[in-house]
């Protein structure tokens, strides 16, 4: 089972929309057995970052951290979405 964290400044906003279109995604692959989610602002996640298999951030991340993330802006936009879920699909399935 992996963890996916998604992430955004306050935990609350963007974060609930892009936890609804990836529990909306990961049904419609029928692979919402395969992650738990979780979301948190980023100030309580940062330092247990680690933590998790998946990090999707909707706000601006310290680049010791950028590595570990997915940008999850496209996810609010719908321009290149599918890339992101291509991302993840792959981190689900490793």
């Amino acid at each position: 089972m992996k963890k996916l964290l998604i992430m955004c400044g306050t935990g609350i906003a963007t974060s609930t929309v892009v936890t609804g279109k990836v529990k909306s995604w990961l049904h419609e692959k029928n692979i919402q057995d395969r992650v738990i989610l979780h979301q948190s602002k980023i100030s309580e996640a940062i330092g247990r970052i680690d933590e998790y298999d998946i990090v999707i951030s909707t706000t601006i991340v310290p680049n010791s951290i950028k590595h570990k993330t997915i940008d999850g802006i496209p996810l609010l936009t719908g321009v290149g979405d599918d890339t992101v879920y291509e991302k993840v699909l792959k981190k689900i399935m490793k």
